[in-house]
């Protein structure tokens, strides 16, 4: 089946503010915070992380729907934009660091549960292995989450070695199926009728590490991060859940 991708297009509130987290042109962010009349409680904040398989070509505007929507059930929620410049990918991993270590002046001192869908994903479970861990728990919605594998694939005419400048094996520091395993709750969300990013990437990914993985047999590449798909009860399920104190066991 073809994918569904009305939500990279669909009308959305604007942020409530802009957010320059750090010099340079690609060190700003969306953010949305759940209005002062909001029947639901302020819950823990999110940084939300967009995809795009890495390219310049795609940015955080495609994810203004699901941010809008956590906000309204009560997440403020930050959308980072980061570097995205063929052949240097340790600069997004860099900017997603800084955003996520000034991310309490724009939402208090809360830790952040970090979400990220494809190559968001992807990015979203090495900040969460990193020591000291920065954020509360990860979820990461279809992920490239095993870039040999996504080499292997040649996922968007080889996206993966493009973002890497060099071999997926030559990265492994970068390789979220290879790094060290989070200390944070991680859970991944994966559609099995992905046609963009195969399910077998998270599979083998939680194989080897600590994650948790959640497969929803229906569900394609997009319904991930869309308030409006079959998915979303699933995907703001498993966001309660790490952003609860206890976080998943």
């Amino acid at each position: 089946m073809p994918e569904d991708r009305s939500v990279l297009g669909r009308p959305a509130p604007r942020p409530t503010r802009s957010w320059a987290y750090g010099a340079g042109r690609d060190r700003v962010a969306d953010v949305y915070l759940p209005a002062g009349s909001s029947a639901h409680p302020v819950l823990a904040p999110v940084l939300l992380v967009h995809g795009g398989f890495w390219r310049p070509d795609y940015d955080r505007v495609h994810l203004r729907p699901m941010a809008a929507a956590l906000a309204a059930l009560g997440h403020p929620t930050v959308v980072p934009e980061y570097a995205r410049s063929p052949g240097r990918p340790d600069e997004a991993i860099a900017d997603l660091r800084d955003a996520v270590a000034a991310l309490a002046s724009q939402v208090g001192t809360a830790e952040p549960v970090i979400v990220g869908h494809s190559a968001g994903g992807h990015l979203a479970l090495l900040l969460a292995a990193e020591p000291p861990t920065p954020v509360r728990g990860c979820l990461a919605l279809a992920p490239v989450a095993d870039l040999v594998l996504a080499e292997q694939h040649d996922l968007d005419g080889g996206a993966a070695r493009d973002f890497l400048g060099a071999p997926a094996s030559d990265r492994q520091d970068l390789d979220p199926a290879r790094a060290p395993r989070p200390d944070v709750p991680v859970t991944i969300v994966h559609g099995q009728q992905d046609s963009l990013v195969p399910m077998a990437l998270s599979a083998s990914s939680c194989a080897t590490g600590s994650a948790r993985l959640v497969v929803l047999p229906q569900a394609g590449h997009f319904e991930l991060i869309d308030p409006l798909g079959g998915a979303w009860r699933t995907v703001i399920g498993e966001l309660s859940a790490l952003a609860s104190p206890a976080g998943i066991e």
